[in-house]
């Protein structure tokens, strides 16, 4: 399987945010965005797999600043790091108030997880990814970090599950 580079599936969407986005007050509700930056990042996760994906995981979703009806967001949609199935990938959202003449701020930053599956559900193999850039090196060992952190505590939960199983099982036994 030929490795891809970052650029390669790297994404900008933009969305006008309207009244149905938001409250009576005006603000855009969070849970809108975050459809939004999970559509961005399913779209990148898509193009690096060419397969079937599902959100596993979204990681430190930080709101850094409002959005209101009439504002432009924008979501940048790229790759971190990628495992044998599963896929990182980093999400900023801007928000632009058109109203004003001022750059887009900052609104939200995001990791979400992806992971291809086959056509009967099973975790299929992804492309490596290919890195060209010092930045990309960083993101890459960073997003490791994460990843194997994940892992750790995915192993810890499954033994305190296990062993929750075992004593609710021997309660149970004992009357």
């Amino acid at each position: 399987m030929k490795s891809k580079t970052v650029d390669q599936s790297r994404v900008i969407m933009s969305n006008l945010m309207m009244p149905e986005h938001a409250n009576p007050a005006g603000n855009v509700h969070g849970g809108e965005i975050m459809k939004l930056m999970d559509n961005a990042a399913g779209v990148v996760a898509q193009r690096h797999a060419r397969t079937n994906i599902v959100t596993a995981r979204v990681d430190a979703l930080k709101f850094h600043h409002p959005i209101r009806i009439s504002n432009v967001i924008t979501c940048y949609g790229h790759l971190t790091f990628v495992g044998k199935s599963s896929m990182e990938i980093a999400v900023t959202v801007t928000v632009e108030d058109l109203s004003k003449e001022e750059p887009a701020k900052t609104a939200l930053t995001s990791f979400f997880t992806f992971v291809a599956l086959d056509e009967n559900g099973v975790p299929q193999p992804v492309p490596s990814l290919e890195i060209n850039t010092e930045e990309e090196r960083r993101s890459w060992e960073a997003g490791q970090q994460r990843y194997l952190s994940y892992k750790q505590e995915q192993k810890e939960y499954l033994a305190t599950q296990s062993q929750n199983n075992t004593a609710g099982g021997e309660a149970a036994n004992d009357n």
